[in-house]
């Protein structure tokens, strides 16, 4: 043990101060990559059930000096973009822990409602930033059914059950019925954009849906700065900070137990959702 000490002096202490109670230790950095589209469901969406064990455990990590989040995500559920949102903030407050958020190549819609989790938000200067919108896309197969002799039978207990029946010809009710529910998620989003923001906020249009780059999203106040998650951190906290990173794994019988066309259309629906912002 003399020799390796000899040897290697700072790699030998560096690994017995974890034993020393009187030690004082490197400051650590939980690192939570939130990479993906946000859905409740399927085998590689970001989602809250599948989120709250990782989350958990990287703010109950001993020396924690911050959390930051690496973010790569063009968006999805509302409903779970909030819930990861609110269970990152809320152990933030409780543990009295900073939050940094990093964006990669998108932070959109959703993606943006779960970096503004944190307290400050970081961006390359070609990330995409904002999209604070909501939008439903579908496709209408009513002429497609006629055309080959197919009925569609369809019986409800509410007129409102069929909204939307991509099988029926769209009706402007139904449309009217959709804008209204949307014009309250969207009235939710932009309430916690204002929240979180605060009078870093420079501009009055940034809830319609619009995306911004790199510095620009600086300027309007979506971002507080350039920075990438290593070097940025080590700048806050010193160059002995500790890293340890927390992410969602894909079990070996998780994939089993998907069949092969699902996951072909989940792949091609999250192709689609980064390639909305050219990605």
């Amino acid at each position: 043990m003399s020799v390796l000490v000899e040897l290697q002096p700072a790699l030998y202490m560096g690994r017995m101060k974890r034993f020393l109670p009187f030690t004082k230790k490197d400051p650590s950095v939980a690192v939570i990559r939130l990479q993906g589209t946000i859905a409740a469901g399927g085998r590689g969406s970001l989602n809250d059930a599948g989120l709250a064990p990782l989350i958990e455990k990287a703010f109950k990590r001993k020396g924690l000096a911050a959390v930051a989040l690496s973010i790569n995500s063009p968006g999805g559920s509302p409903v779970q973009s909030s819930l990861i949102a609110a269970r990152i903030r809320r152990l933030a407050d409780e543990n009295g822990v900073e939050v940094h958020a990093f964006v990669e190549d998108v932070a959109a819609s959703g993606g943006y409602w779960l970096a503004t989790a944190a307290d400050k938000i970081w961006v390359d200067g070609n990330s995409i930033v904002g999209s604070i919108g909501v939008i439903f896309s579908s496709f209408g197969f009513s002429d497609f059914i006629s055309r080959y002799g197919i009925e569609r039978r369809l019986h409800t207990a509410g007129e409102s059950k069929s909204l939307l029946d991509p099988f029926l010809p769209e009706k402007s009710e139904d449309v009217e019925r959709l804008k209204v529910l949307q014009g309250h998620i969207h009235e939710e989003f932009k309430t916690h954009v204002r929240t979180r923001r605060g009078d870093r906020i420079t501009r009055d249009d940034l809830f319609t849906g619009d995306v911004w780059v790199g510095q620009q999203s600086i300027e309007v106040g979506l971002a507080d700065g350039l920075g990438h998650l290593v070097p940025k951190m080590k700048e806050l906290y010193g160059d002995k900070v500790q890293f340890k990173v927390f992410q969602q794994r894909r079990s070996f019988a998780g994939l089993l137990s998907r069949s092969m066309t699902s996951a072909v259309i989940e792949d091609v629906e999250e192709r689609a959702h980064f390639a909305r912002f050219g990605l």
